[in-house]
C-alpha cells in the first residue's frame, strides 16, 4: 500500500492530511507496532497540529477499513500495525514490552488438526506468547 489518496479512497476514506500523515507513519516506521500515543508523538515532532482524539479517530477508521489491525495485548496499551494481509503470530517480552512477530507452519498445522479433531474448522485465530529472555544480562 502506498500513501497516495487513491488507497484511502479505495477504502472509503477521504485523503485528509492527518490520514495521509498517519498512514505514512505506519508505512515508514521501523517499529511495526505503534500505540496511538506513539503516533501522536511522531506527529508532534513533525510539527503537525493534530490532537490525540484525532489520532484515535483515524486509527479507528483505519481499523474499520482494514488498513490497520488493532491488538490488545495483556498488560499494555492497544497497539496498531498495518494489515499487510499475511498471517503472523506474536510474542511479547514481558520485561521490555517488545513485540516480536513470527510465523510457524507447524503451529498453524497443529491448530487446524486440533480443531478438526473436535469437529471444527478455524475461521480466524490469534496466538500471543508472553515470553522472557532465557538469560538476562548480569548487573555489575
Amino acid at each position: 500500500m502506498s500513501n497516495n489518496p487513491t488507497d484511502l479512497k479505495a477504502s472509503g476514506l477521504k485523503a485528509t492530511l492527518p490520514r495521509l500523515k498517519i498512514l505514512d507513519i505506519f508505512q515508514n516506521s521501523e517499529v511495526r507496532h505503534l500505540t496511538a500515543e506513539d503516533v501522536y508523538k511522531i506527529l508532534l515532532s513533525d510539527n503537525m497540529d493534530v490532537g490525540l482524539a484525532t489520532v484515535y479517530r483515524v486509527l479507528t477508521q483505519f481499523e474499520a477499513a482494514g488498513i490497520v489491525m488493532k491488538h490488545n495485548f495483556e498488560g499494555g496499551q492497544a497497539v496498531y500495525e498495518l494489515d499487510r494481509g499475511k498471517h503472523h503470530d506474536h510474542m511479547i517480552d514481558v520485561d521490555s514490552g517488545k513485540v516480536i512477530e513470527f510465523v510457524s507452519e507447524e503451529i498453524e498445522r497443529l491448530q487446524h488438526e486440533i480443531a478438526a479433531r473436535h469437529g471444527y474448522v478455524i475461521e480466524d485465530h490469534s496466538l500471543v506468547l508472553y515470553v522472557r529472555p532465557k538469560q538476562r544480562p548480569h548487573k555489575s
